[in-house]
């Protein structure tokens, strides 16, 4: 199989590649190395890559011209590029989310119906999996939440990747587009991006920093392991399932920010300093996924626990971020 993955560069497309590679697919990286985080960390993610068979890296914007050609032959597309974080994404940060998690969506599903149209019964694209977002729902009436609870976004992040989401439905039912969106509850793991709460607890307990915590640290979420989200886009790839499917990807496991914490000072040896923070707006109070769906559509499951995917994480820094 050919594929393409948009973000290579970044925590799941790097680990998604790898993957991929693993089992002899043919990959195509695309990455802007944007500035949302050090483009040198993301250089050092995909710098192991670049040196295997089977994958050529193409640093391009989706917003720009001239990329297109990547999607030559391409059977599976991996949409996993864009603008992560909910605090960012207000006030006039938001044109960056505007532009990079619904423009460049657009301009990716454009370029596909192109192809598609141009080559017709021949067109090799048979799936464009879509990383999709626990945000859309926001504080959801209903837990574990299921795919038909109405989404209510609490961020302008979260609005962004639900409108993105209902775009690729908009090219699949008017194009054939043929897309499946995954919805991911706070994905972690060896790679996750410094910004996120629990690379940041780390390194503060690693360090001598301490870790700002917003809010009371009541606040729980349902965390998914990168691996299980690996999987869960190879599935979505390889099983026969319907255009315009979206499914709950999330590890089964919630999990309070205090509790977190202790987590990871039990795993460091030490516990990890906190600094008291007001709450953030967009911060919601739960998330916890249903995913019924994901199973009998997909056939997948998580299957690495908490604790040692805790463990992989705090790991993975120790090595990497001396």
């Amino acid at each position: 199989m050919k594929a393409l993955v948009t973000g290579a560069a970044g925590f799941i497309g790097s680990r998604l590649s790898a993957r991929l590679l693993d089992r002899g697919d043919e990959v195509v990286g695309i990455d802007a190395f944007t500035e949302y985080y050090d483009p040198a960390l993301k250089r050092a993610q995909v710098a192991p890559l670049t040196g295997r068979d089977g994958f050529t890296l193409v640093e391009a914007d989706l917003l720009d011209d001239g990329w297109q050609e990547v999607l030559d032959d391409v059977e599976v597309v991996f949409h996993q590029a864009g603008q992560p974080g909910v605090r960012a994404s207000w006030a006039t940060g938001f044109d960056a989310y505007v532009a990079r998690n619904l423009l460049a969506t657009q301009r990716l599903l454009e370029a596909l119906r192109e192809r598609r149209e141009d080559d017709g019964a021949d067109a090799a694209l048979r799936r464009l999996v879509y990383a999709s977002s626990s945000s859309i729902y926001g504080d959801a009436m209903r837990q574990p939440t299921d795919e038909d609870v109405i989404p209510a976004p609490m961020s302008p992040y979260g609005v962004t990747k639900l409108a993105a989401e209902h775009l690729c439905g908009v090219y699949s039912r008017n194009f054939g587009v043929p897309c499946v969106a995954l919805r991911y509850f706070t994905v972690y793991g060896g790679g996750q991006r410094p910004d996120m709460a629990l690379h940041r607890m780390i390194e503060a307990t690693r360090k001598g920093g301490r870790f700002p915590r917003f809010g009371d640290g009541s606040q729980e979420r349902d965390l998914t392991h990168v691996d299980d989200v690996v999987a869960a886009n190879l599935a979505a790839a390889d099983v026969e399932v319907a255009p315009g499917t979206v499914a709950n990807i999330a590890g089964g496991t919630q999990v309070t920010l205090a509790r977190l914490i202790e987590l990871v000072g039990e795993v460091l040896g030490t516990p990890v300093p906190v600094d008291p923070q007001p709450g953030q707006p967009g911060d919601v109070a739960r998330t916890s996924a249903d995913t019924s769906r994901a199973r009998q559509a997909l056939g997948w499951k998580p299957v690495i626990a908490l604790e040692e995917g805790i463990a992989e994480q705090v790991a993975w820094q120790q090595r990497q971020l001396p």
